[in-house]
């Protein structure tokens, strides 16, 4: 899957890092698959050292308390097909059989439905890290060698391909549900727009 994009013209600059005008610091969100420069992008900006985990078949997971440390890098958990637990793209049970994402079965932030209640679908600035892959493999073999990462082992280009297909989705998904998402497609990129519509998903899915 490689999603249609263009770059964001109208920026602003937060502590050395582009991001698209408008957008406030303790909204940002950075996410993507290992090696695809999401601790990079955190430490420029000085944010929440610790990464955190989100189950996204969790009803409420946009309330977790890890999110209350803003910006902050997250990894996905996700519930795949075939699999009755959410897996992050590099656990070992997911890896070993790769599948595509059960998108029923993930929740996602009601609409604002009252004038002072929360707009969670607006409350967060989700930045995708959606490098190539044949990059992204490369960096990981370089870690590899130092042997500090035991995720690494056994990782194919194929596999890192699986990845990032199952963050573009999730990066679709989110867009078409009217959750703020940018994505980048190079370390410390320019910051691009999906350009797909915006077509809301159907209700059941976004509960």
């Amino acid at each position: 899957m490689r999603l249609n994009s263009v770059e964001v013209e109208d920026l602003t600059n937060i502590k050395g890092v582009s991001f698209p005008r408008g957008e406030r610091f303790r909204q940002i969100i950075i996410t993507g698959t290992p090696c695809s420069g999401k601790s990079t992008l955190i430490n420029a900006l000085g944010g929440w050292p610790e990464e955190g985990y989100l189950d996204l078949a969790h009803k409420g997971w946009w309330r977790s308390p890890i999110l209350t440390y803003r910006p902050r890098e997250v990894h996905f958990g996700f519930p795949f097909k075939g699999f009755e637990e959410s897996h992050a793209v590099f656990d070992r049970e997911w890896l070993k059989a790769p599948s595509s994402i059960d998108f029923k079965r993930i929740h996602l932030p009601p609409e604002k439905r009252w004038f002072f209640s929360t707009n969670w679908r607006r409350k967060y600035v989700f930045d995708f890290q959606l490098l190539p892959p044949n990059l992204i493999f490369n960096v990981l073999m370089t870690r590899a060698k130092s042997g500090t990462h035991p995720v690494d082992e056994g990782l194919t280009e194929a596999l890192v391909v699986k990845q990032v297909e199952a963050y573009e989705k999730i990066a679709m998904y989110f867009h078409q549900s009217g959750l703020k998402v940018y994505i980048r497609r190079n370390f410390a990129g320019r910051p691009r727009r999906i350009t797909a519509s915006a077509t809301k998903p159907a209700k059941r899915q976004a509960r």
